[in-house]
């Protein structure tokens, strides 16, 4: 595919890591506003020249970097506006919870070992000690007075590990009017656990929240599983799709009558992946409670399956390690050998993969997927009705370090979709430039790119939102 040329136009500069950017119109307003969701807990939009502060949650969110040297996959997350929002002035963000610091499931890093079979059937055990932190997810309005307020929490989250919480988590089905929370498999390496094929677990899936239902409960309950859940929220709960290692949201292009969806899953060693559907089967919760109860398997046919752990998009999952005979060279070995014979049938190809390592010469080699939007514009016509997405930072690139933009196209014929880069015209100096998150405008005309000077969060206010133009 022929590489293609764009430009980046600065929006805003100097704000903390942008981890959501879309658009949405305000109550009283008539104009659709550029909102901007950091890692650290603020929430900026656009209005009338000018940056404002919509939403300031910081003393809410976790203390960030503490034990990573400053990186870290916790904090303000998701931000979804009701699809009535100009109206009721609902919206909804996902965070991780200020003073819930646990141990961690594991005291020592995880990886499996082919020839141990205890490391391929962990338990998560203790979960109410031993775990990393605590997501919640929440309904807010904005007032008439401009000034937001919480109004109730739709789901307290206890996660194992501090990454893998997905990113850009929250967006609203404009099929199902349904709000989808996209949330990965707990975190580690390798899903130590298996938490994203286990239909109990919350972890690794893709679930619809029906909020037109009033579950107005105080202080609901901290939960790993389904099975955990008061009826009344289980009752709002859809499962769309499981096999999620990270993920980077779910996006939506509508074709003629129906609409395709868009989602990445985030790679372990070897492979970045972008997935689409259109047909799903979806399955209650309650469905999977009573089967579980019933100790019957649910029926999961037509039930969407990404795959991981057995699969790390178009591969099986591998463990990498150096050949003894020849130091520059790597050995692959199958990590989860019965899983990806088990999960072949029922995973999904994936509509595109671009990989860690790649010999071509015109491609690049990826770290790990940041944003997935398709482009339905007419000012880039060599992108339009393509999907754009993006990559943290180039493997094997001089430093200063650079992220990377890219793009493909859907086919009809069943085959894997090459894909081509996207190169920009932007200086950035001797600055590093990680591309951490994607957005777009609410009919999808207009992309965002968010750019961070540094890998760690905790580097604060290095961040820079541009629109990608001509």
């Amino acid at each position: 595919m022929k590489k293609v040329k764009v430009s980046l136009r600065p929006i805003v500069r100097k704000i903390n890591l942008p981890t959501v950017i879309k658009t949405a119109i305000p109550p009283g307003d008539s104009i659709e506003r550029l909102f901007i969701a950091t890692q650290a807990g603020e929430i900026f939009y656009i209005g009338n020249g000018g940056i404002r502060t919509f939403l300031d949650i910081r003393p809410r969110i976790i203390k960030l970097g503490a034990f990573g040297g400053g990186y870290d996959e916790r904090g303000l997350l998701g931000l979804a506006f009701h699809p009535e929002f100009y109206y009721n002035g609902l919206f909804y963000i996902h965070y991780s919870v200020a003073g819930t610091q646990g141990p961690g499931a594991l005291s020592e890093p995880f990886k499996p070992n082919p020839c141990d079979p205890e490391t391929l059937n962990l338990k998560w055990l203790n979960r109410e000690v031993q775990y990393d932190h605590i997501d919640t997810v929440e309904e807010w309005v904005w007032q008439p007075n401009r000034q937001p307020q919480r109004r109730r929490t739709l789901l307290n989250l206890r996660r194992p590990f501090f990454n893998h919480n997905g990113v850009n988590s929250l967006n609203f089905s404009p099929e199902t009017g349904r709000l989808v929370l996209t949330t990965g498999d707990g975190g580690s390496g390798y899903d130590p656990f298996n938490l994203s094929q286990d239909d109990m677990e919350i972890a690794g899936k893709i679930i619809e929240i029906d909020v037109s239902k009033n579950t107005f409960i105080n202080n609901p309950p901290v939960v790993t599983r389904f099975d955990e859940l008061p009826a009344s929220i289980l009752d709002t709960l859809t499962v769309i799709a499981k096999g999620v290692r990270n993920i980077t949201g779910i996006s939506y292009q509508r074709i003629y009558n129906r609409y395709i969806k868009y989602v990445g899953n985030v790679g372990q060693d070897l492979v970045e992946s972008i997935f689409s559907f259109a047909y799903y089967k979806p399955i209650p919760a309650t469905y999977l409670l009573q089967a579980s109860l019933m100790r019957t398997a649910p029926d999961l046919e037509g039930f969407i399956n990404l795959g991981w752990r057995g699969w790390e998009g178009d591969l099986p999952t591998s463990i990498i390690r150096e050949c003894s005979e020849n130091p520059a060279l790597d050995e692959m070995t199958i990590a989860y050998y019965n899983e990806a014979i088990e999960t072949s049938v029922r995973r999904i190809p994936p509509l595109t993969c671009y990989y860690h390592r790649d010999p071509r010469p015109d491609k690049f080699e990826g770290t790990a997927l940041t944003g997935v939007q398709p482009y339905l514009g007419n000012e880039i016509p060599d992108l339009k009705e393509s999907i754009v997405f993006t990559d943290f930072v180039r493997q094997g690139s001089q430093l200063p370090a650079r992220g990377v933009l890219a793009y493909t196209n859907v086919r009809t014929d069943c085959k894997l979709s090459d894909f081509g880069i996207i190169e920009t015209d932007y200086d950035f100096g001797n600055q590093s430039a990680f591309y951490v998150s994607l957005g777009a405008n609410m009919n999808q005309t207009r992309l965002y790119l968010g750019v961070y000077g540094s890998a760690n969060v905790t580097d604060y206010n290095q961040g820079t939102v541009f629109e990608i133009a001509p």
